[in-house]
């Protein structure tokens, strides 16, 4: 591969990096998915002391209604 050929190719792919850096399609799309992952990520950490704090507080409702 001659010295042309090889800047060439060098060029080539330094304008699909640029192109690629200055595309910003879907970026939302990125955005929303990782704040649904977080948010899982905390119910998941947090979810099994809520569920039984609710389920206390439902206990203690249905307690004092019978």
């Amino acid at each position: 591969m001659s010295y042309s050929q090889v800047a060439r190719k060098i060029k080539s792919q330094i304008a699909f990096f640029k192109g690629l850096a200055k595309d910003t399609e879907g970026a939302s799309a990125i955005e929303y998915a990782l704040v649904v992952g977080l948010v899982a990520l905390v119910i998941a950490a947090f979810g099994n002391g809520i569920g039984t704090q609710v389920t206390r507080i439902l206990t203690a409702i249905q307690t004092a209604l019978t």
